[in-house]
């Protein structure tokens, strides 16, 4: 199956530290892909440059849209990169947090008539509206939080908030969603729920996934292929159990 994403050479530097050293990776459309590596490795300034926060001072990243169209987004900006449907969540959810969990939904749905003042007057909004809410709640249960819809998202636990910002994601119609830390701060019954769900909504709905987890004992056990990462550079790839058994992997991340 063909990548949904890839980077060629990537080079990132912050005055003369090189925080990414020519990396290369390729994120299979479909599948889970998990990145893993101590403090410092890069993963999250990889991240970054995937979705438009820095620009790499080398290097290339192309996106597979769903037409079949690879097209080069280095360096774009972070809301062009939202709108071709590359969405990222973060170690610390960035959810409303007075509003509602299905307010925090409606809040990201993409191309709402009804808030524009002359599309509100010309086109059937109420309907779409009707349509928008279906599918909040389409999505609620999908991540099991459709009996939380009415609850203020300051009154969820950390999981249901991580799983909140999975459901918002969904809803702006993500293609690619990247995953930071998805179950940091997360007990350990919860994060393998947060984990399974991941899975589920991969399998069903066909979501490419691309996820940063230090918990790797955890996730492991849901993605499908994996990245050890070192000193800004790929280390080790491969299966899980393949980059687990990996000796430069135990010496850098689990201690030899």
């Amino acid at each position: 199956m063909a990548s949904i994403l890839s980077t060629q050479g990537i080079v990132k530097q912050f005055g003369a530290f090189r925080a990414l050293d020519g990396v290369d990776i390729s994120v299979e459309r479909q599948k889970i892909t998990l990145i893993i590596g101590p403090n410092g490795s890069g993963k999250t300034t990889l991240v970054n440059v995937i979705t438009g926060v820095y620009k790499p001072e080398s290097g290339k990243v192309f996106y597979m849209k769903r037409d079949g169209r690879a097209i080069d987004i280095t360096g774009w900006p972070p809301h062009k990169i939202f709108a071709v449907g590359i969405v990222r969540t973060f170690q610390i959810p960035q959810v409303f947090q007075k509003l509602t969990v299905l307010e925090n939904l409606l809040a990201v749905a993409r191309g709402q008539r009804g808030e524009g003042v002359i599309s509100a007057l010309v086109k059937n909004w109420v309907k779409e509206e009707e349509e928008l809410a279906k599918k909040a709640f389409s999505i609620l249960k999908a991540v099991r939080l459709v009996d939380k819809w009415n609850t203020p998202a300051n009154l969820l636990s950390a999981g249901e908030m991580k799983l909140l910002e999975l459901a918002r994601a969904l809803m702006a119609g993500a293609d690619l969603i990247i995953l930071d830390e998805p179950i940091a701060g997360v007990p350990i019954d919860q994060a393998h729920e947060v984990f399974k769900i991941v899975r589920d909504i991969n399998q069903q709905q066909a979501v490419t996934f691309l996820v940063i987890e230090h918990r790797i004992d955890i996730a492991f056990k849901y993605v499908d292929y994996v990245y050890a990462m070192a000193s800004g550079r790929i280390i080790s790839k491969g299966l899980p159990e393949e980059v687990a058994n990996d000796p430069k992997v135990r010496e850098v991340y689990i201690g030899g």
